[in-house]
């Protein structure tokens, strides 16, 4: 059997995941994925979810190994290279040390980078920005370097002097080294003049280089001081190569930047081929499925569990059937890879194996046909899987006799049925067709084409077989007519497709039903959140008002409990007969009023009134006791109801030419926001003076205070205003700003 990773396409993704690969240990093991434990592609999952949402720099992993694979082989790294591997090592413990503190999947495989402090000490003391070794390296070669350079200097600090006392002997004033020796350009006819060792010569002859004869000792004990240098510096760099390949923290921090790069790597696959997380249970549920290799996939959705364990695909060729096989394969794989996968939402079973007879291949090497090929693989299914496998079989009974093919499918169908197997599988046998329509476990499913346009939509739709559309399709490109019919009459006795149209036809009619039906669903949907959104903002002001009620009684009763203790203070100092006195004038202020006198005879709601105070005319709207809510004009205003003649109904209003003010009126701005307030108080100030009012009383209660004083930075700058203050305590105190009106 082939390879279920070859077949479903599996190696596709890895190469997309690996070019998303920043490493080359990230990409050798995204090329190298493959399905891992259901606890380790769980991790992997949650992995990519957290570096979606948390992106991290990676240090350079690849010079890394390569510097560690040659430090292990016992080779000396330079200097440069050695740099470059502490650097990277450097941004590994950084990398480290901002990943543990998210305390999650992340930080957890932050921990394998191992401690590099002591390498990373050593390479920082030995080698300088460049990777050059510094003099501080190591004792002896600071001795070294100490010496080397003033006895340079006394070479060159020669030479020149040489070439100044003797300008006509020389080439040019500039000192040479070659063959590892300092010397200079003598004119080849004043060799003479320069008495020494010649160490070269120019191409044309004209220059000679010597080695004056007074710094042969010092270019020589030069030289053995330089020799005595590379091998100091050698044997650092071949110390801190064996250190490095000595450090115990090192191929652990290689595994996790490898996997933190991997994981970096899913989460842009899963970006930009947008894949979603799926999740693990019993049952194969997928909403919004598509082929993620395939541009501008149709998204399908469909259920496999242990109700419908078979869905059985039928339909015209080129109709999407073996894409969605391989939609549904590759989702698995990809899941039990630690990979996102191809859906908008995605619930999968873990299956033990998966089996997948898809395409049409030959065994060459055992001379099998198609048939046979299919024949093999079929076998391994009916052999190995189990309840808990999923089967992928595509065209079965295809390459042989449609009758013996189909019993034999029907066969094959019935024994994965009995095992309990889930899968898809496609066929274009009508029989097939039949043996699913209200068989048990097995449905009939189908991919929608358009006759119209003649192509297919790629669209699985469940519970309706496929018709193959053969005969419509050549009615639409016109073949002859009696061709046609002499087919329609060969068909004659199978009605199996003029079922298939008929259940065709229905299905589409339903459809447009439960779409009308999902539209009316979704308007009822959205009156009712409406509704309950009205719901809520009433019961919430009800709330405030309720609560701000609740602080004015409070404060009212605060206030009477301090005036009886400032009373019991005073009768303790003044005597009991003036306290008493002035307890009882208490006590009858605050003393229960009476209840109100009924209203006067011809008011009620509804009733004509003349409101003299105000020149105008009304309607009672509500009686409340001694006072009366009436409607005068566009505005509705409180007023006692002793003020009111009643007029009768008939009575046309009669003008009046006096317009007294009125000495108040109130506005309960309890339970509103600030800006609600501000604007109540505007209109209300606006009414006053149309009014004629020389009060306003604003009821905001105490609460915070917040209102309170939004409202009296509001009136400090109205014209409208000429002063305000609190209410007495016994008409409200601090809760009510009692308002005073220019003229």
């Amino acid at each position: 059997m082939r390879d279920v990773l070859e077949v479903l396409e599996f190696p596709r993704v890895r190469a997309l995941l690996a070019e998303r690969a920043q490493t080359p240990l990230g990409r050798e093991l995204a090329l190298g994925l493959g399905p891992l434990s259901r606890e380790e592609a769980e991790t992997r999952h949650q992995l990519t979810q957290e570096a979606q949402s948390y992106p991290y720099a990676l240090p350079p992993a690849g010079e890394l190994r390569e510097a560690y694979r040659k430090a292990l082989a016992g080779g000396r790294l330079s200097g440069p290279e050695l740099l470059r591997a502490a650097q990277a090592l450097e941004g590994a413990m950084a990398l480290k040390a901002e990943l543990l503190p998210l305390e999650n999947a992340l930080s957890r495989v932050a921990e394998g980078i191992g401690d590099h402090a002591p390498f990373l000490g050593r390479v920082r003391k030995a080698l300088d920005e460049e990777g050059a070794v510094k003099d501080e390296a190591s004792p002896r070669l600071l001795a070294i370097r100490r010496e080397l350079k003033p006895l340079r200097q006394e070479i060159l600090d020669r030479l020149y002097a040489l070439m100044d006392r003797q300008r006509e002997a020389f080439q040019d004033r500039f000192v040479a080294f070659k063959r590892e020796r300092y010397c200079v350009p003598v004119k080849a006819g004043m060799a003479h003049k320069v008495p020494g060792i010649l160490l070269d010569e120019s191409e044309s002859g004209a220059t000679l280089f010597v080695e004056p004869l007074s710094v042969v000792k010092l270019n020589n004990r030069l030289q053995a001081l330089r020799l005595q240098e590379e091998e100091e510096v050698g044997r650092i760099l071949r110390e801190l190569s064996e250190r490095l390949a000595q450090d115990p923290g090192v191929p652990g921090t290689l595994e996790a930047l490898g996997l933190l790069d991997l994981v970096q790597a899913q989460a842009a696959l899963a970006k930009d081929l947008s894949l979603t997380r799926p999740r693990f249970g019993e049952a194969y549920r997928l909403q919004g499925a598509f082929h993620p290799l395939i541009p501008h996939p149709v998204r399908n959705t469909f259920t496999l569990d242990e109700k419908t364990r078979l869905i059985l695909i039928s339909g015209p060729n080129m109709g999407g059937k073996t894409a969605l096989l391989k939609t549904l394969g590759l989702a698995v794989l990809m899941a039990q890879s630690g990979l996102f996968v191809g859906a908008e939402r995605a619930l999968l079973a873990w299956p033990d194996r998966v089996f997948a007879d898809i395409g049409d291949e030959q065994s060459l090497q055992e001379n099998l046909s198609t048939f046979a090929g299919h024949l093999q693989r079929l076998k391994a299914m009916l052999l190995e899987a189990t309840a808990q496998s999923l089967v992928l079989i595509d065209e079965l009974g295809s390459g042989t006799d449609p009758e013996e093919g189909a019993a034999l499918s029907q066969a094959i169908l019935e024994a994965l049925l009995e095992r309990g197997v889930k899968g898809m599988v496609t066929t274009h046998l009508s029989p097939l067709k039949a043996f699913a329509q209200g068989g048990e476990g097995i449905q009939n499913a189908s991919m929608r084409f358009d006759l119209e346009r003649l192509r297919p939509t790629y669209e699985l739709v469940l519970g309706v077989p496929g018709r193959s559309y053969a005969l419509a399709i050549a009615r639409r490109l016109s073949l002859p007519e009696e061709v046609l019919r002499r087919a329609e009459a060969l068909q004659g006795g199978n009605r199996l497709e003029d079922l298939l149209e008929r259940l065709e036809g229905e299905r589409l009619a339903m459809e447009e039903e439960r779409r009308r039906l999902a539209a009316e669903l979704a308007q009822a949907e959205a009156l009712r959140a409406r509704l309950e959104a009205r719901e809520a903002r009433y019961q919430e002001e009800r709330a405030e008002r309720l609560r701000a009620l609740e602080e004015e009684v409070r404060g009212r009763l605060l206030q009477v409990e301090a005036e009886l203790k400032a009373l019991k203070e005073k009768a303790r100092s003044e005597g009991k007969r003036d306290a008493l006195r002035e307890l009882m004038a208490l006590k009858e202020k605050y003393a229960k009023k009476a209840p109100p006198p009924p209203p006067p005879p011809g008011l009620s709601p509804g009733a004509l009134v003349e409101v003299p105070s105000l020149g105008k005319r009304g309607r009672v709207v509500e009686l409340r006791g001694e006072e009366a809510l009436v409607q005068v004009g566009p505005v509705k205003l409180n007023l006692k109801a002793k003020e009111l003649k009643p007029l009768p109904g008939e009575e046309a209003p009669k003008p009046l030419l006096a317009k007294p003010r009125r000495e108040a009126k109130e506005v309960d701005l309890r339970g509103l926001t600030v800006e609600e307030a501000l604007l109540e108080v505007d209109d209300a100030l606006e009414e006053a003076k149309a009014l004629g009012l020389s009060t306003l009383r604003l009821l905001h209660g105490k609460g915070t205070g917040a209102l309170r004083q939004a409202i009296r930075e509001f009136l400090r700058r109205d014209k409208r205003v000429e002063g305000f203050a609190d209410a007495p305590p016994h008409e409200g105190g601090h809760g009510v700003t009692v308002v005073a009106l220019r003229g």
